[in-house]
């Protein structure tokens, strides 16, 4: 399954100004007259910014929701229509011109410290705003703004790592996101054929784990005994923000191929007894660092074990994005300190594009490959966290590993990734909350005796 953070950027229509705002275009076009023509390219964008900047001040000094909805609607229209250069402008500026006042903050501070009275913490929560969360709630209030703004934090993460002052502006869209986008306001939706051709459309261009391979291959992961869950908001109807795809197994699968064979026979659901979640995909970049993963996967098993209650195992069969490179780069990994020319061929053969035929692996190679996966998923860190992305979405929701794969995934990405190899991660109702605590405090990893003798 793929790690909530690696999605594919959402694709968003730009928010076109309406043919009903007399009174906001006029503002528009006085604001853009004012300015004098630019000189340089770097003026015109600076230009171009400046009038984007004017008009996100009007809309905060408006009053009127109607009038302001007006405004946003044109603010965005003009926020869209600048170029690359005019937007970096803009984002300069709004880290800058529309940041929090140091000194009121310390003023209502001290005023709190002397005094707990009401109204004091009120004005101290007031000073620690930024203008910046006010302006986004305005621009809202447009028609498809809750979409706008998803996307123009996309366009400012992609800048944030040549432009860190602007993780001010960043932390302020990401903090009203988790308040609008929080469970209490997410429908859980079972996609099936019978969905729109819109929502189809969507599921074939999000999928960013096993890449859908056209309407067959849909249509295929649809059938009786397959299940597909997203999360929508009502803001965005046609946009699932989150989905998940689901095979009812007899069994916990070991392969990932047949899961995802177009020509593989339909299995009576009745008979199945687990259910293998072999695939989720984060759909709206512009949403980074709002979780939505774990309420889905609870939701989820919750709806399966009502209508199928034969299914008693909930488990993944996840890639393991990392491992390959950690074996490349890795100084920790058991095998950096040996120069195996099979595994060397091995690792620069995944790196020529193309399909190819699954390798031919010796058996010392396999034991060693599979020992050092396993070390890899219980002892390699990123900070405290372990390394690899999937592990830690899944550790954190209170799974435990369960079992490793051998030439589970032999599709170009799998070989690429794992070189074939792939994870069963396991729902064990009963011990997730414990699993997910152990996780939380102290990052111990959940795993069955089994995978553990396996790193030994």
């Amino acid at each position: 399954m793929a790690d909530p953070a690696d999605e594919p950027a959402a694709a968003e229509k730009p928010v076109r100004s309406s043919a009903k705002a007399p009174t906001a275009r006029p503002l528009l076009r006085r604001i853009l007259r004012s300015l004098t023509r630019p000189s340089t390219p770097d003026a015109a964008a600076g230009e171009k910014a400046a009038g984007v900047i004017a008009l996100c001040r009007a809309l905060l000094s408006e009053r009127g929701e109607v009038s302001g909805a007006r405004l946003a609607t044109e603010a965005l229209a003009a926020y869209h229509s600048m170029d690359e250069a005019a937007r970096d402008a803009f984002f300069a500026r709004l880290a800058e011109e529309f940041d929090v006042n140091p000194d009121a903050i310390t003023a209502a501070a001290d005023a709190y410290r002397a005094n707990h009275a009401l109204p004091n913490l009120l004005a101290l929560q007031s000073a620690v705003e930024s203008p910046r969360q006010e302006l986004f709630r305005r621009f809202n209030l447009a028609p498809r703004g809750t979409a706008a703004l998803v996307e123009m934090r996309l366009a400012l993460a992609r800048g944030l790592a040549a432009h860190p002052e602007r993780a001010r502006v960043d932390a302020d869209m990401s903090q009203l996101f988790r308040a609008w986008f929080n469970g209490g306001f997410l429908s859980l939706q079972q996609i099936d054929w019978r969905s729109s051709a819109l929502v189809l459309e969507r599921l074939i261009h999000y999928e960013a784990v096993h890449q859908i391979q056209g309407w067959r291959d849909l249509r295929r992961r649809l059938e009786a005994d397959r299940r597909c869950y997203a999360f929508f908001h009502p803001r965005l109807p046609d946009e699932p923000l989150i989905f998940i795809e689901v095979a009812l197994t007899r069994g916990m699968s070991a392969n990932v191929q047949p899961l995802l064979d177009p020509d593989s026979p339909v299995v009576d659901p009745a008979t199945a007894d687990c259910a293998t979640f072999y695939s989720i995909t984060n759909c709206q970049e512009g949403l980074r660092g709002v979780s939505f993963g774990n309420l889905l996967i609870k939701q989820v098993v919750e709806d399966l074990g009502r209508a199928l209650p034969r299914v008693r195992t909930f488990a993944t069969i996840s890639p393991i994005p990392g491992f390959s490179e950690w074996l490349r780069k890795s100084g920790d990994s058991p095998l950096a300190s040996h120069k195996l020319p099979e595994l060397e061929r091995l690792l620069a053969d995944q790196d020529r594009p193309g399909p190819r035929e699954a390798p031919a692996i010796s058996n010392g190679l396999r034991h060693l490959l599979q020992r050092a996966c396993a070390q890899y998923l219980l002892n390699a860190k990123r900070g405290r966290a372990p390394a690899d992305a999937v592990a830690r979405f899944h550790l954190a929701n209170g799974a435990r590993i369960e079992r490793l794969n051998w030439m589970s995934d032999t599709s170009e990405a799998g070989m690429r990734r794992s070189l074939g190899l792939t994870v069963n991660y396991l729902y064990r109702l009963a011990d997730v909350e414990r699993n997910h605590e152990m996780y939380a405090k102290d990052f111990r990893v959940a795993a069955s005796s089994a995978f553990r003798r396996l790193a030994e």
